[in-house]
C-alpha cells in the first residue's frame, strides 16, 4: 500500500465508523468486521469468488484497524484528511513506512496558521461563555473527553476564531459566542 493509499481511503467507511467515536467504539465495530469476514470464519460453501471479496474486506478492515487503532496513526490521518499537511519530512517518512507496516508511529503538525484556520467538519460545539478562563495564560479552556484541552487564545477569540482542535487527539470543536 502505498503513502496516496493510505490517505485516497476512507478507512472511517471501511469499519462503519465516524470521525467522532471513542477508540473503544471503533474497536468494538473492527472486532465485529473481522470476525464477519475473516478467513477461517468463512463457510465451506462460500463460492470461491465471493471468498475472495471476503478475504479482500478482512485485509482492508485490518488495515483501517492498524491506522484508526492506534491514536498517534488516527490523529494524523485525521489531519490529512480536513487537508492539514505535516510540517516535517519525519510524518511523510514515516507514513510511507505505514504503508508497509501499518503500526507505525509518527507525528506531524499543521504547517501554517492559515491551515488551521481552513473549515473542516466539526466534532461539537461550544459556547465561549461554557470555556474556562485562565488568567496566567491569558486563554480560555475546555476540556476534550480525551482527557486534553482545547485551548483558545484570548486574540483569537477576538478575532472569532471559531474551530480549534484539542491539543492530544484529532478531535475538533467550534466556538461559538452568544450574542
Amino acid at each position: 500500500m502505498t503513502y496516496q493509499d493510505i490517505l485516497q481511503k476512507d478507512w472511517y467507511n471501511i469499519l462503519d465508523a465516524n470521525p467522532s467515536e471513542s477508540l473503544q467504539e471503533l474497536k468494538q465495530k473492527y472486532q465485529k468486521l473481522a470476525l464477519l469476514y475473516h478467513p477461517d470464519k468463512q463457510s465451506p460453501d462460500v463460492p470461491a469468488g465471493e471468498l475472495e471479496q471476503r478475504v479482500q474486506r478482512f485485509i482492508e478492515v485490518d488495515q483501517a484497524w492498524k491506522i484508526l487503532g492506534n491514536e498517534e496513526t488516527k490523529k494524523q490521518y485525521d489531519l490529512q484528511r480536513r487537508g492539514l499537511k505535516p510540517c516535517s519530512e519525519q510524518f511523510n517518512f514515516d507514513l510511507q513506512v505505514l504503508a508497509e507496516a501499518p503500526s507505525a508511529k509518527h507525528s506531524g503538525s499543521p504547517s501554517s496558521a492559515a491551515e488551521l484556520k481552513q473549515k473542516w467538519p466539526v466534532d461539537g460545539y461550544v459556547c465561549l461563555e461554557d470555556m474556562d478562563w485562565d488568567d496566567d495564560e491569558q486563554s480560555y479552556a475546555h476540556g476534550c473527553r480525551c482527557g486534553g484541552e482545547y485551548c483558545l487564545s484570548k486574540e483569537d477569540a477576538e478575532e472569532n476564531v471559531a474551530v480549534i482542535c484539542c491539543d492530544t487527539c484529532s478531535l475538533s470543536i467550534e466556538v461559538i459566542k452568544k450574542s
